[in-house]
């Protein structure tokens, strides 16, 4: 390995910083829009290269902007506040950027729910009144009675960047344990609040990431997982989590351990408390295509943990129990997944029992509520939901308003009544209640605006399906919505949005920024990519590690199968995606550059060599993308690596690079790296940008004026490039 000096190296920022602040600072807008647009500021201001090389199994590897890994460096601030300097004055300098940003915010203006869920005979939801930053949690008594605010995140904080993470209400209905993000992190601080008197107690929880909490059935104890405290008094993220036992009231630093996993097997344990309360159960989490399984009675503290599924062959989500009989959602010898019961008293596989059976479509999930196993199927990337009684019979298939998505049927094992939602591409989400025991569904409107006016008319609107053949022959569907009466003449602007990863499935839903897209003229089309987890486990599979290029030849086909239907051409063709998504559009945006009109990476995996560096979570990505530590996944992702694959002096399509600051799941310095070597090697006119928000991570818990601002950018940006009249 070899490095630049430090002197040097910051010798060369220093001035290249200076002549980009120069650059960025002597234009007006409109001048300055000119000169991205001519490319200059790119030329002759670039980010300075250091003589970082990498060897990898015998191969040098270049880095030339590891410096950006630094993200709390003073440089890495100026190279940001300098990018930020040149893209926010670009975009907000296009002309049609104000009505696209005032037309969002009209469509947005709409009111939102999130499914209800009882505890301890209250229900609990959460509501947005339409341009609210932040949804707010209310708990009612019945469903006929008015529902009173229980946390209002919108008083967190003055610009709304704290936000709430996630919740969990005792079994008596009395505390709700709530976490707060601050500035889109993924890490949580946990409060507890009194939901009849609306007061937190001083119970303060840290060092949590993505772990919920789990109460015990007296509502005075819960089980969470986080991490060891280290030296300098923050959370050790290089290290695994634990699972900690709090009482209600008492400090956490005298928490007891309950449950570790020692040395560096990147296995974190999380416990769920079952319902009658008599075991703890440990799901043990170490990538996305295989877990173990694990727990302990409750009723001797010195009960031994009993490792129960062990093996690392498949994986199992625990649905609930039925005294010794456990339930399990899996895709051992089920590739479309199936439900088996397992008796704990006698656990080895030849007593295993099949409840709900393997079935022609993908089981995507399943929930024990009623005593019922309510299964939710994807038929072709849609939905479709089946009921069966305690012993597998088939006993009734809910009919669904057509081509979407559904989400909920959660509750307990004893509960009589459940909640879920439809959406659909042109048709926000409505909320019915499902009474377990009759089949009877309705629209829920006690509480609750079931079907919420999204401002829209779904009827100019079509929606269709369609299957197209990837380069090795797989079939491959893709998702096409656009206003009716369009022409095929391939010059309608088309956003091609994917993701392909992490057994994930693109089903229909609602979005306002796409709604907009579409009153633009444009189309959307959503591909279901290898990698995701539309068609189960085997096509999951055959998107990851030495396949994962499977994935973009997926989409590209996608890409040439729109123009050589005429939807669009390559000059009008745009991709996006967001985090593996955003690895997908750049890594297909080097592989083919000719192919597309503009590309919108967002907060994407791009230098997958180092990927796994930054914290444990990151490794855990390895059961999709593989290790450079390993040879042959190694050349697997050298081969596409974004950040490694840019190639000076080719022309690569207008580019809009967004991340954010606060970033933890996918450090931004991914962003960074990537957008700064393609600024180098852009070889001709089209612009290359670099968007960073602040005060912002991966999404999660953005506030609503920020998702605005970013919705109008990226459309601006596109309206700029396609020269789009609105």
């Amino acid at each position: 390995m070899r490095k630049a000096s430090a002197e040097v190296a910051q010798k060369i920022f220093l001035v290249g910083v200076s002549a980009l602040l120069l650059a960025a600072s002597s234009v007006g807008a409109s001048e300055g829009e000119e000169k991205v647009k001519n490319g200059d500021l790119f030329r002759y201001a670039p980010a300075p290269r250091v003589s970082q090389v990498d060897v990898y199994h015998g191969v040098e590897v270049a880095d030339p902007y590891r410096w950006l890994e630094e993200l709390d460096s003073e440089q890495t601030a100026e190279w940001v506040e300098a990018q930020n300097e040149i893209s926010r004055p670009y975009l907000e300098s296009i002309p049609q950027r104000t009505a696209i940003k005032e037309r969002v915010t009209e469509l947005w203006d709409y009111e939102r729910y999130g499914l209800p869920f009882t505890e301890g005979g209250r229900y609990f939801f959460t509501r947005n009144s339409g341009l609210q930053d932040q949804s707010v949690l209310y708990a009612a008594e019945s469903l006929g009675e008015k529902p009173r605010i229980l946390i209002d995140p919108n008083t967190f904080s003055e610009d709304a960047t704290i936000a709430l993470a996630s919740y969990s209400v005792s079994p008596n209905g009395r505390l709700i344990a709530y976490a707060v993000s601050d500035g889109g992190s993924d890490w949580k601080t946990w409060k507890i609040r009194d939901v009849g008197t609306g007061e937190d107690l001083p119970d303060h929880l840290g060092f949590t990431k993505f772990s919920d909490v789990s109460w015990t059935r007296n509502s005075a104890e819960f089980y969470y997982s986080r991490y060891p405290q280290g030296a300098d008094g923050k959370a050790d993220a290089s290290a695994g989590v634990s699972i900690y036992h709090h009482t209600v009231g008492d400090e956490q630093v005298t928490d007891p351990l309950v449950y570790s996993i020692p040395g560096e097997s990147g296995q974190d344990p999380y416990g769920t408390v079952t319902e009658d309360g008599r075991y703890l159960t440990i799901s043990v989490f170490k990538g996305y295509t295989a877990n173990a399984f694990y727990y302990k009675e409750m009723g001797t503290p010195d009960s031994p943990v009993v490792r129960m599924l062990d093996n690392w062959d498949a994986w199992y989500d625990f649905l609930g129990n039925d005294g010794t009989l456990f339930y399990f959602r899996t895709n051992r010898d089920a590739p479309l997944w199936k439900v088996i019961a397992i008796d704990v008293d006698t656990p080895e596989s030849p007593n295993w029992r099949d409840v709900v059976p393997e079935a022609e479509e993908t089981l995507r999930s399943a929930t024990y509520v009623g005593d019922r196993f309510v299964a939710q199927y994807l038929k072709d990337a849609h939905a479709l939901v089946r009921v069966f009684d305690s012993q597998g019979v088939l006993t009734r298939e809910i009919d669904l308003p057509g081509l979407g998505s559904v989400s909920g049927f959660g509750g307990h094992a004893d509960d009589p009544e459940t909640f879920y939602s439809f959406a659909s591409f042109t048709k926000p989400r409505a909320i019915f209640r499902y009474d377990v025991h009759t089949g009877e569904t309705r629209p829920l409107s006690e509480i609750i605006t079931s079907q919420p006016d999204a401002g829209i008319d779904p009827e100019v609107y079509d929606t269709r399906q369609v299957f197209y053949t990837s380069k090795d022959g797989t079939r491959v569907p893709m998702f096409i919505i656009h206003r009716k009466g369009i022409e095929l003449d391939g010059r309608n602007p088309t956003l091609l949005y994917g993701y392909g990863g992490f057994n994930a499935s693109l089903t229909p839903r609602y979005r306002v920024s796409w709604a907009v897209w579409m009153e633009m003229g444009g189309i959307v089309a959503v591909p279901n990519l290898r990698g995701g987890g539309e068609y189960g486990e085997e096509w999951h599979e055959a998107g990851t590690k030495l396949r994962k290029q499977n994935v973009f030849d997926d989409f590209i086909a996608a890409a040439e199968w729109l123009i050589e239907n005429r939807y669009t051409s390559t000059p009008r063709l745009a991709i996006m995606g967001a985090s593996n998504g955003g690895l997908l559009a750049a890594a297909v945006m080097v592989q083919r550059p000719d192919l597309f009109g503009a590309v919108l990476p967002d907060v994407g995996v791009l230098d997958m060599l180092r990927y796994h560096t930054p914290c444990a979570n990151a490794r855990q990505w390895s059961s999709d993308y593989g290790l450079s530590e390993n040879e042959d996944e190694f050349h697997a992702l050298f081969a596409y690596s974004p950040y490694h694959n840019v190639k000076a002096g080719t022309c690569y399509p207008p580019t809009l690079v967004t991340t954010a600051d606060h970033d933890d799941r996918v450090v931004p310095w991914h962003s960074f790296k990537f957008g700064a070597e393609l600024q180098y090697a852009q070889g001709c006119e089209n612009p290359v940008l670099v968007r960073v928000e602040t005060r912002a991570g991966h999404g999660a818990g953005m506030p609503t004026w920020m998702r605005i601002e970013s919705i109008a950018d990226r459309w601006a940006f596109l309206a700029r490039t396609f020269e789009m009249a609105h």
